[in-house]
C-alpha cells in the first residue's frame, strides 16, 4: 500500500485489511514523502498490529513506492491496496481459494465498485470472464480491473520486473497488461473491492494524462510483443490504440473537458487516425482555447 498525504482516509484502508475473514496476511505501507500526518498515524496502526509493516522514502510516486515494498514481501501471493481502496472482508479468502484451486491461474481478478460519485453513478460491476480466444485483444484495449481488484501469485509479480516507474498513471494497466496476456486468469464473480471518490487529488480526475500514458502503455507493450501487432494486423492496432484514444478524446470533449479534450485530439490527429467526422470535432482544437470555447458555448446555447 503506498500512502500520499492519507491520514484522514488510510485507517479505512487498512481497518478493512484488519477486518479480512483470512487472518494469515502481512500489510506493507510504504509512506511515499508525506507532509502530513501520514506517518504518524502509521506508526499508531503499526504499533497496535504487528502484521503492518512501515518504511518511509522521498516522494517518488506510487509505483516507486510498491516497488519498494515487493522485496519485503513473504506471502505465496500478493495484492495491492491504494490509501483511498478497501475491501470486502472477504476479499483475501475468496481470492486465494480462487487461485489455491486452479493451479493454472496466475492472477485472479474480481467484481468492484466506485464509491462517492453524484447522480447515482458507480454501480456495482462484475466483468466478465477474460480467459477467452479473444483475450489479448481485450486486455490490450483497456485496463479490466482495478488495481485492487485483484491478487497474483508473488514470483510473477517479481519475474515481471514490478511496476514501470517512468509512467505518471495506467502503471497498473501496464502491469495487468504484461502479465495477464501470458498467465491464466481466474474471475471471482463477486464485488469484493471498492475505490473511494473524494475531494483530494486523484490521478483519475485528469483525463488527457490517463488517456495519453494508457496509450504509451499499449505501444510499449506492442515494441516488445512485435509478433502481437503483426498478428493483429495494422488496422486492429490502430482501432486498439488509437481508437480507444479517440474515444477517451471524445468523452472529455462531450464532457466540456476542452483542455483534455484538446491534448488528445492533437495526437490522434498527429497520427493521421479517425473518419471525415471525426476530424470535423477534431479540428477546430487547432484554434486557440478561448476562440474555441466560444464556438461551443455558441453551439450549446443553441442546442438549448
Amino acid at each position: 500500500m503506498p500512502c500520499y498525504n492519507e491520514a484522514s482516509r488510510i485507517d479505512r484502508s487498512i481497518a478493512s485489511v484488519q477486518a479480512q475473514t483470512l487472518h494469515d496476511w502481512e500489510l506493507i505501507v510504504v509512506d511515499d514523502g508525506s507532509t502530513d500526518d501520514s506517518w504518524q498515524v502509521l506508526t499508531a496502526l503499526s504499533a497496535s498490529d504487528t502484521r503492518i509493516r512501515i518504511l518511509r522514502q522521498q516522494n517518488a510516486g506510487a509505483a516507486a513506492a510498491r516497488n519498494r515494498g515487493l522485496p519485503l514481501a513473504n506471502g505465496r501471493f500478493i495484492a495491492f491496496l491504494d490509501a483511498d481502496d478497501t475491501w470486502e472482508p472477504q476479499f483475501l479468502e475468496a481470492m486465494s481459494s480462487a487461485l489455491d484451486s486452479n493451479a493454472e491461474a496466475g492472477i485472479a481478478y474480481c467484481g468492484w465498485q466506485n464509491l462517492g460519485l453524484p447522480g447515482g453513478q458507480g454501480l456495482p460491476f462484475v466483468p466478465p470472464d477474460y480467459e477467452t480466444p479473444a483475450k489479448l485483444e481485450i486486455l490490450l484495449e483497456g485496463c479490466r480491473w482495478p488495481i485492487h481488484g485483484a491478487l497474483t501469485r508473488a514470483p510473477l509479480i517479481r519475474g515481471c520486473g514490478g511496476f514501470d516507474e517512468t509512467l505518471s498513471s495506467c502503471m497498473d494497466y501496464d502491469l495487468w497488461l504484461r502479465l495477464g496476456t501470458e498467465q491464466r486468469l481466474h474471475r471471482v464473480p463477486e464485488v469484493l473491492a471498492y475505490y473511494h471518490h473524494h475531494g483530494g487529488v486523484q490521478i483519475t480526475c485528469d483525463r488527457s494524462r490517463i488517456a495519453l500514458n494508457h496509450f504509451r502503455t499499449q505501444r510499449k507493450f506492442l515494441e516488445d510483443h512485435p509478433e502481437v501487432a503483426r498478428r493483429l494486423g495494422i488496422f486492429r492496432v490502430r482501432q486498439l490504440t488509437l481508437g480507444e484514444l479517440l474515444r477517451r478524446g471524445y468523452a472529455a470533449y462531450w464532457q466540456r473537458d476542452l483542455p483534455a479534450a484538446r491534448t488528445i485530439f492533437r495526437v490522434v490527429m498527429r497520427s493521421g487516425y479517425g473518419t471525415a467526422k471525426d476530424w470535423l470535432h477534431m479540428l477546430p482544437c487547432l484554434l486557440p482555447l478561448c476562440v474555441h470555447s466560444r464556438v461551443l458555448q455558441y453551439i450549446d446555447s443553441h442546442r438549448r
